[in-house]
């Protein structure tokens, strides 16, 4: 089943999501422990909410990190994914984490989820933040990443090795100005607008 931009709905938790947070956490936590940024089982839902608006508004920001929107991508009232879209970049982003990462939870794998949140992240990333040249990483090796990116348009730039990468990673730039881009979609639509 493939899925189109109108199925697809990025946006903020609401607070009465937890249940459904957790569930989608708990299954993508296990292989991606970076799903939920800024996470901890500890602390109250209502809490995570408010750390996020903090990073979001550069907030209480950890030493090397940056400003961020962390989005939930829904299809009815289940979370298939995320994408976490960084405002700016810092050195280290610039050579291995790029403005946007995102994660589908498992049982959501393989069904075009992937190429959809990255292609809404892109609109979201020029209207909201101004950013028209995008980039994004995958380990080299992620032959599902590499077709997302490559299908958003990604650019190989390179792929950086070293001690300071556990996995090479491969280095994609894409073209966000709706002029130059074929394709790109020129306005946020009303289902992926931000809640």
């Amino acid at each position: 089943m493939k899925t189109t931009q109108s199925e697809l709905t990025l946006r903020r938790l609401a607070r009465d999501e937890e249940a459904e947070f957790l569930r989608a956490y708990r299954a993508t936590s296990p292989g991606f422990p970076a799903f939920a940024h800024y996470y901890d089982e500890r602390m109250p839902f209502r809490r995570y909410l408010e750390v996020l608006a903090e990073r979001e508004r550069g907030i209480n920001l950890p030493p090397g990190h940056v400003a961020s929107t962390l989005l939930f991508a829904f299809v009815d009232k289940r979370i298939v994914g995320r994408t976490s879209i960084r405002h700016r970049l810092t050195d280290d982003l610039a050579r291995t984490g790029g403005h946007i990462g995102y994660a589908i939870v498992p049982e959501f794998r393989r069904r075009g989820y992937a190429t959809t949140i990255l292609r809404m992240s892109l609109q979201i990333a020029r209207e909201l933040y101004g950013i028209h040249r995008v980039l994004v990483t995958c380990d080299d090796d992620n032959v599902a990443s590499i077709r997302t990116i490559e299908k958003n348009g990604g650019v190989l730039e390179n792929v950086i090795e070293g001690p300071d990468v556990a996995r090479p990673k491969r280095r994609y730039w894409i073209d966000n100005d709706p002029l130059t881009r074929p394709n790109a979609p020129t306005t946020v639509t009303r289902a992926n607008k931000m809640a």
